[in-house]
């Protein structure tokens, strides 16, 4: 028996715990964590996965309502990104993209703080878009196209003011409407709507 027992692994392991019961009890509780994250990592991912699916669900939703409120005013369609985005590829199957190029080219010109750039940049812009027989000509009277003229010679952040009122106005009376009864914006409309339901029938 004698030459049994020192041995015996039960033995061993009571020998070892009571010589270094720290040790061993700092070692269960790393075991038990590692245990626990191994267990929780199915979980989290579990979750994660979850809340992109949401956070995709809501992007959608989100999409889909900006779709739908273009049609309740240009200004709606005017503040939204993709709404720009879809809008300008409408005028280019009509070729009068230039008009809402320049009201954009206008919208950043606004935002020019210094002063030569300022002189610079309305000279750019009129060239391009306003003076008779430019490159990108836009659709304003001789009167408009006068004045704006006249605002080089001191150029402010106002200068092309008139100018772009009256190519946003034509885009809101004549290429807004027709943009709203395109194939391509209805069919937009049709997919944000059935998303909608399609939204409705899970709850």
């Amino acid at each position: 028996m004698s030459g049994w027992m020192p041995g015996c692994p039960a033995l061993s392991m009571c020998r070892g715990l009571a010589a270094l019961p720290i040790t061993c009890l700092e070692r269960a509780k790393d075991l038990k964590t590692r245990l626990g994250i191994l267990l929780h990592k199915p979980e989290l991912g579990h979750k994660t996965g979850s809340s992109s699916k949401l956070q995709l669900g809501s992007r959608r939703r989100d999409s889909s309502r900006e779709v739908l409120e273009w049609r309740e005013s240009f200004d709606q369609l005017l503040k939204s990104k993709s709404g720009v985005n879809a809008f300008h590829t409408f005028l280019k199957t009509e070729f009068s993209e230039e008009n809402l190029d320049f009201w954009l080219a206008c919208e950043d010109f606004k935002k020019t703080r210094s002063k030569t750039k300022l002189a610079s940049k309305a000279n750019r812009i009129f060239e391009e878009f306003v003076q008779s027989e430019a490159p990108r000509e836009v659709n304003i009277d001789h009167e408009t196209r006068e004045i704006t003229r006249k605002n080089l010679s001191g150029a402010t952040s106002a200068c092309f003011n008139e100018a772009q009122a009256k190519t946003r106005t034509l885009m809101e009376k004549d290429s807004y409407p027709r943009f709203l009864k395109s194939a391509s914006y209805q069919d937009m409309t049709k997919q944000a709507a059935s998303r909608g339901t399609s939204k409705r029938s899970h709850t």
